[in-house]
């Protein structure tokens, strides 16, 4: 890994291939891709043929072996063209990594491996209708059966359902011990039962499909269990802190491509006899948003590098991380549709896109005033380095 302030030659290089790829292959097409709520298929075919659908994957499951700074990069400046785009690499890591933390050998090596080859992308089934922040109250259930699993329940809000051949699924295996009776299991789209209801139509990243998840008497092999039985709550949960980086990710790269595009709009709009960046108040909200940007792109970074390493005190960074780069990203597109006036508010713009899109960041994988009561626990428990 690098130091928290600056990259290596070997990160720089993969953000500049990055960049290319999404300028010319991902951007061309995200403002269409918004406008129909279509999945962004050019952007998908982009980045699996640099490998970058999945970077995170370790290569001796044929994968790239990215670290999670690079894969942070690759996630934010493809996010800088497209937020529905980075919605890829960044859910194939969310939805494959309880896999790659608590599977077996033989689980990893077979669902990491169609991951990395492109037989499917990987969806996280968490959420449910009474189950948004309390996490813990499950109602889809696993019963055994023989040496297999009977899933029945519900999954709502999950990203890139219906798109996605691989899913990630917590249910309540033992209704008795509240969380500790939770586990994880791998399901898979052509699985008889399962379906999926209408997309939802929603304020931002259109081109990221959003469905609820239905499973009706899915029969499920016994070896498909991730990890231990009762172990699954506790593995969703440290895949959290690991993937909330990649939210911060992407929140850095929205607010990074709105204030992108707002400079170069200030630069060339003239009012009064000259580029309205020469006035004062412009240059104080440029300052601010470059400077809240660094920010939370730092911070970002640090916490990649204690995802990397699996520090104790990963989870307070993950969601500083998350909740402080998402709020900026807020901030900065709202000031950049600012900056455009009244060009700023329409669709011939990217600017209000990328304010629509940034809002969600404040909301999934956990409200960002959930992320304060997650920080507020760590730092009364003492667990916070620097």
């Amino acid at each position: 890994m690098t130091d928290l302030y600056a990259l290596s030659d070997e990160h720089r290089a993969i953000r500049e291939a990055v960049r290319a790829i999404a300028d010319a292959k991902i951007a061309p097409y995200a403002a269409e891709v918004d406008e129909l709520s279509r999945y962004p298929q050019e952007a998908a075919d982009a980045l699996f043929a640099a490998d970058l659908h999945a970077p995170h994957v370790p290569e001796e499951y044929g994968g790239a072996g990215a670290d999670a700074l690079a894969t942070v990069i690759v996630v934010e400046e493809v996010a800088r063209a497209c937020a529905s785009s980075s919605l890829i690499p960044a859910v194939n890591k969310l939805g494959s990594l309880p896999v790659q933390l608590g599977g077996d050998e033989q689980l990893k090596a077979r669902y990491l491996g169609k991951l990395a080859r492109g037989e499917g992308g990987f969806s996280y089934c968490l959420s449910e209708p009474d189950a948004g922040s309390d996490a813990a109250n499950q109602k889809t259930s696993a019963v055994r059966d023989g040496d297999d699993w009977i899933l029945n329940g519900v999954k709502r809000w999950i990203t890139n359902a219906g798109v996605s051949e691989y899913y990630t699924v917590l249910a309540r295996t033992d209704p008795n011990k509240g969380s500790k009776g939770i586990s994880a299991f791998v399901v898979e789209k052509s699985d008889e039962g399962v379906s999926f209801g209408a997309p939802e139509k929603k304020l931002g990243i259109k081109g990221s499909p959003t469905r609820e998840v239905y499973f009706d008497d899915v029969r499920i092999p016994g070896d498909r269990i991730i990890g231990e039985e009762g172990n699954g709550f506790a593995i969703a949960m440290q895949t959290l802190d690991h993937t909330r980086v990649t939210i911060a990710a992407q929140a850095v790269g929205i607010a990074q491509g709105a204030l992108d595009y707002a400079l170069g709009y200030v630069k060339e709009r003239k009012q009064f006899g000259k580029a309205i960046a020469q006035f004062q108040g412009v240059e104080f909200m440029l300052a601010d948003m470059g400077m809240q940007i660094e920010a939370a792109r730092q911070l970002t970074y640090a916490a990649a590098s204690r995802s990397e390493r699996g520090s104790d005190d990963l989870t307070f960074f993950g969601a500083a991380a998350k909740a402080f780069a998402s709020d900026v990203a807020m901030k900065v597109t709202v000031d950049a549709v600012q900056l455009l006036g009244g060009y700023g508010f329409t669709r011939d713009f990217p600017v209000e896109r990328m304010m629509r899109d940034a809002k969600i960041t404040q909301i999934y994988e956990g409200t960002n005033q959930v992320q304060r009561i997650v920080m507020a626990r760590q730092l009364l428990a003492g667990v916070q380095s620097i």
